[in-house]
């Protein structure tokens, strides 16, 4: 294992592992000392389609070789294209492009707030948000997010949140006033620890948002693009459709690339000079989205991911029942997957990357699953294989 670099002149904001990754084929990784490793985290769910993928690596050389940046000053056919697929494809009858998760949530809180405020009621800017959220790292976001662990030293906390529990159906009901915009959850919690949000709780929401006039707000940053196996993570449940949306992470399969998606009548508050952005939505970022949605799109590619989703849930809930001393059990959707852990989370994922699988903790206890949408059975039942005897190695050494 490579040793970390001396005097590092970088924010210490980041535990960094000391590896240093050169190139990444598919599923795979490799170090500048030719070691390999198993993939799990992908970059924590952005490489959505593996490393170095033939045909988004022709996309950006092509791009680059034309055109890269212009800004939003001009009008964009990359733009167009994208935005269009992605309406065609989902609720949506706008897109604003962003660099980043965090940027499309800033995104999606102007936009229910912007509404209300052209619409007559300027009062009206909470967002109620629940426990174990995760919505990005600016002020709002982690205001949004509502965990104090985020929040230490950035105080004070940015107004127009109010955070429920998980689950919480009553408070959920009793935080609703006068003064509330929208309500704004995860389909499936990354961070909070792979916690999906049960089918008839979004259709409640999204019951209760037409019953008193909010915006419900979708934040697919993780969960979203193909990682459950559709398209988005709430197209598994009818009648369950947000108003506002915010993706990234995957849609760039590495590129940084987010946009906040929105219905026609969401979106119609935000005219011009409501909102920018310098670099959202430029041309290679562009060019990588298309190629990202030409492989995603492909018949059969995500009835593929549900396949390989099956296989490894299966696999992942026989190692949790051989290993109950230390697992608790298998959750999540698609291939997005957590095990909960007996012990601690972030001893397991050091376990596993020492048989060189990557993974990810997450909150809750939990060791997140989030490989790439490419990978097959095989590349499935090595992972486990790594997981099993790392496991075994913990238990012994007691």
């Amino acid at each position: 294992m490579a040793e970390t670099m001396p005097n590092s002149i970088l924010y210490t904001a980041f535990a960094r592992v000391p590896i240093h990754f050169e190139r990444g084929e598919g599923v795979r990784l490799y170090t500048s000392e030719g070691e390999e490793y198993l993939d799990f985290a992908a970059g924590i769910a952005v490489n959505s389609l593996g490393h170095s993928h033939p045909h988004l690596v022709e996309a950006l050389k092509n791009q680059a070789e034309k055109l890269w940046h212009v800004s939003n000053l001009y009008e964009s056919p990359q733009q167009e294209s994208l935005g269009r697929r992605l309406c065609e494809n989902s609720f949506a009858d706008r897109v604003f492009f962003t660099n980043s998760g965090s940027e499309s949530m800033e995104c999606a809180f102007k936009t229910a707030r912007r509404w209300h405020h052209d619409n007559g009621a300027p009062e009206r800017v909470d967002i109620i948000t629940f426990e174990g959220a995760f919505h990005g790292r600016t002020l709002a976001a982690i205001s949004a997010g509502g965990s104090e662990k985020y929040m230490m030293g950035f105080g004070p906390k940015v107004g127009g949140f109010e955070q429920v529990p998980f689950g919480d159906h009553e408070a959920l009901k009793a935080a609703i006033g006068p003064t509330t915009a929208a309500i704004l959850i995860e389909p499936v919690q990354g961070e909070g620890g792979i916690r999906p949000v049960p089918h008839q709780c979004l259709r409640g929401l999204r019951e209760l948002c037409d019953e008193h006039g909010l915006f419900l707000i979708y934040d697919e940053v993780q969960c979203g693009i193909g990682r459950t196996g559709k398209m988005f993570a709430h197209q598994w449940v009818d009648g369950a459709e947000p108003d506002i949306m915010a993706i990234a992470k995957g849609i760039g399969g590495g590129f940084p690339v987010g946009a906040c998606l929105a219905s026609e009548r969401a979106a119609s508050a935000m005219t011009p000079g409501s909102h920018g952005t310098t670099y959202g939505g430029n041309p290679l970022a562009m060019a990588v989205g298309n190629a990202v949605l030409d492989v995603i799109l492909e018949d059969g590619f995500l009835e593929q991911v549900q396949q390989r989703a099956i296989f490894m849930k299966q696999r992942l809930a026989q190692l949790a029942d051989s290993h109950s001393d230390l697992l608790e059990g298998v959750r999540g959707d698609g291939l997005m997957q957590g095990l909960k852990c007996k012990v601690t989370n972030t001893d397991v994922v050091a376990a596993f990357r020492d048989h060189h699988l990557l993974t990810v903790p997450a909150g809750d206890n939990v060791v997140r699953l989030i490989p790439p949408l490419t990978l097959t059975e095989e590349d499935i039942q090595e992972a486990v294989d790594k997981m099993d005897t790392a496991l075994t190695e913990m238990k012994s050494a007691g």
